[in-house]
């Protein structure tokens, strides 16, 4: 029995409607984004058709998921905003703050120790407030709804980047900060810009050691980590079709690396499979029902450069086994050329750990592909040479991969099995090394591979690979091995070879589980009282942030001017962090600490315009703000690239940053800015970066007159008494306007609840 099957039958009685009524108002045929966004307008029915990259909509999404680092903000947001319980169905899932560093059952029970106050919070307002709970242990959000509550042409929302994963079984689903999650539970529609479409065909078949991970590998490396910004990707073809429903899980999953919207596939006979195997019959014959709709029309892929902006071709039958990396996931090698790209590279050819697992790659069939590699190494007498993790995705996948001896494969050949969580994919590792100044290689089958983001270590070269080659990797301990065509030395001295991989997509058996770690919430939520010490270190009730002052923004200081890569780890790192993530004041401590200056190429250390010395930037922050300063920081190309955190843009917001400069956007991170109230700005011209030197004062003019489209302009104080000034742009529509004024979004939420 499925969830919320109510829900899912009122959105499936509708879509013949709402797709009839968006053909008539386009007046083309349908790509499957364009019926699905088309299907989820908050207004009803499509009255005319939207500009992609122009026209701001509201939507109506049918369901949010938070996972428990980024809830804590979202629901101690909503608690403000007045309502006694969710307007849709929701779900919280703990898997962010569960630290890998022995094994399984020691790290989760440090965890639920360690945590107890968090997720007492986070049970507590799931009671109050209809949220379902998914408790600590019970896996990783975006495996978990995926196995529970994903569903062909549905849309949802999720704080968290990787969202997307949901778009392996046809579900737009997207990636937001907790502002966006907070409006949508408050019953208000939630606002997008109408996105651009990239079409990916794919035909042919995947064989051999290629796999599903490899074709966002390849993706990446063609669009890059920015490629995607402001699209959603759509797959489509025969090569699409062929692939089960977990593995285009991970390549919507890892759509997130190219900056996309979010990705998808059509509804097909893979995913129809899978709802079943996860007893969600129901939803495949309502699925089955409406068929039509939950693909794109024939004559969109028949001829797909008239109906997307942008459309790449990949032939899976020819496709390599891809690595990326390392420190940017767009990085891409064909496994051919990877030896050769790490001799020439100078990078660590030792491996010291192989990690496999993750929201990315953690399905049944992910495990066992790996695991037959890992048999492979028992019977061929292989020693594994690396380090090597495995991270289930989910309590019911550890509970079946365990019944059917996978986990006993693994670690006969020398693996350790981590905790259903993020782990190491996040920064929470706590890993064995004797010398963290080494330079030193590790493969992992997640997403991400930022400097330090796994391990907090810079000297680490991050690469990223399907699991099955990350197995064949950790038992070689050699980047230059190629497990297509290279042997390896055995116990016995013999040269052994690895066979292909052998995976099942579904368990033969079924899937099983004892505790899926599922919590339904309180029939009556207005009898629980929610908690929140104020002693506490770890959560803080917010206090509203203060409105515009109604008049242009001058006399700023410069905070910082980042050069380079600005992900959103380099502004609100994870790691160690995680722990504040319910407390603003205490997690603004990290604020910027991984930028690097312009002025000095050091991380945080800036000049404080005060005192005219160095010190980090939380520090320097705080001092502007105690003198009753703004400040402003400028940054370069994708700024706020990576997570959906929005602690990235609270954090500048709390503390009197005014406004942030940039050359460009990643999208998320833009969107938490202005519900925020911050003002986020690009320069119109990107040589006026150039133009900002470390003792200005700057001001930001034409505020008083703020409109859509129409510039602003920054004037620059020198040290030396002379003055120079350039237009910026901004993106801010007439309702986020009205946020900035306000404060932020949720102050106007809050008038709107109470009046």
């Amino acid at each position: 029995m499925a969830f919320d099957l109510d829900m899912i039958k009122k959105v499936y009685d509708r879509y013949s409607t709402r797709v009839d009524a968006a053909r008539k108002a386009t007046g083309k045929p349908l790509t499957l984004t364009e019926k699905i966004l088309y299907a989820h307008l908050s207004e009803g029915d499509a009255q005319k058709a939207f500009g992609r990259g122009v026209d701001y909509v509201d939507f109506a999404p049918d369901r949010v998921a938070m996972q428990d680092a980024t809830a804590q903000m979202a629901l101690l947001q909503f608690m403000q905003a007045g309502r006694p319980q969710v307007a849709v169905p929701s779900t919280v899932h703990c898997d962010h703050l569960i630290q890998a560093k022995i094994g399984a059952v020691e790290d989760l029970s440090t965890a639920v120790d360690v945590n107890r106050e968090v997720y007492d919070f986070l049970a507590s307002v799931s009671d109050k407030y209809g949220i379902g709970f998914w408790k600590a242990g019970a896996g990783i959000i975006h495996q978990v709804v995926l196995e529970n509550y994903a569903f062909p042409g549905g849309m949802m929302i999720g704080t968290d980047s990787h969202t997307p994963n949901a778009g392996g079984l046809g579900m737009i689903a997207i990636g937001v900060g907790g502002a966006d999650a907070c409006d949508v539970m408050a019953g208000l529609p939630w606002e997008l810009k109408f996105p651009k479409l990239i079409g990916v065909k794919l035909t042919g078949k995947l064989s051999g050691w290629t796999s599903a991970k490899d074709v966002i590998l390849r993706v990446a490396g063609i669009l890059t980590v920015k490629g995607g910004t402001g699209a959603i990707v759509e797959y489509f073809g025969e090569g699409a079709r062929s692939m089960s429903a977990t593995g285009k899980g991970t390549i919507c999953n890892m759509g997130a690396e190219i900056g996309a919207t979010t990705s998808i596939f059509g509804y097909d006979e893979k995913a129809a499979a899978y709802l079943k195997g996860t007893k969600r019959a129901d939803i495949a014959d309502l699925a089955d029902a409406i068929a039509e709709h939950l693909t794109g029309d024939e004559e969109v892929y028949a001829n797909p450069e008239q109906y997307f902006d942008q459309v790449i071709e990949i032939n899976l039958s020819e496709l390599e086994p891809h690595v990326n990396g390392p420190f940017t996931p767009d990085l891409a090698w064909p496994i051919s050329k990877f030896a050769t790209a790490v001799k020439e590279n100078g990078w660590p050819t030792k491996l010291e750990v192989g990690l496999i697992g993750s929201c990315t790659n953690s399905s049944y069939e992910d495990i066992t592909r790996s695991a037959s590699i890992a048999k492979q190494a028992i019977d061929k007498k292989l020693k594994t040479q690396a380090e090597f993790t495995i991270t289930p995705g989910s309590e019911q996948v550890r509970y079946t991969v365990d019944r059917d001896g996978y986990l006993a494969t693994f670690a006969e050949m020398g693996g350790v099995v981590l905790a259903n969580a993020c782990g190491p994919c996040i920064g929470q590792w706590a890993r064995h090394t004797d010398d963290p100044t080494r330079k030193n290689s590790i493969i992992t089958s997640f997403n991400r591979n930022f400097a330090k983001r796994q391990d907090g270590n810079p000297n680490t070269h991050a690469f990223v690979a399907s699991p099955e080659i990350v197995t064949a990797f950790a038992i070689a301990g050699d980047l230059t091995f190629n497990p297509l065509t290279d042997t390896l030395t055995n116990e016995a001295g013999e040269q052994v070879k690895f066979d292909e991989p052998q995976g099942i997509e579904l368990p033969v058996k079924g899937f099983a589980v004892e505790d899926a770690g599922y919590q339904a919430p309180a029939e009556d939520g207005s009898k629980v009282e929610v908690i929140v010490s104020p002693t506490s270190s770890r959560l803080q009730l917010l206090e509203p942030f203060k409105a515009w002052e109604g008049t242009d923004i001058t006399g700023l200081k410069l905070l910082i001017k980042a050069k380079g890569k600005c992900t959103t780890d380099h502004i609100s790192m994870a790691g160690p962090w995680l722990k504040f993530r319910g407390h603003l004041d205490n997690i603004s401590n990290n604020m910027l600490i991984g930028a690097i200056n312009y002025f000095n190429l050091t991380a945080d250390s800036v000049k404080n315009e005060l005192t005219g010395e160095y010190g980090p930037v939380p520090a320097t922050q705080r001092a502007y703000k105690a003198a009753g300063i703004g400040s402003i920081v400028v940054g370069d190309e994708n700024y706020g690239e990576g997570s959906s955190r929005e602690h990235a843009a609270m954090e500048p917001r709390h503390l009197g940053v005014r406004a942030i400069l940039v050359k460009s956007f990643a999208r998320i991170h833009e969107t938490n800015l202005k519900k925020q109230g911050m003002l986020g700005i690009t320069f119109a011209d990107n040589n006026d970066y150039d133009k900002i030197q470390e003792d200005d004062t700057i001001d930001i003019t034409g505020l008083t007159t703020f409109a859509p489209g129409k510039q602003l302009t920054v004037v620059l104080h020198h040290k030396d008494g002379s003055t120079e000034s350039f237009p910026v742009n901004h993106t801010y529509n007439a309702q986020q306007i009205e946020w900035f004024k306000a404060g932020g979004a949720l102050n106007i939420i809050r008038k709107q609840m109470a009046s």
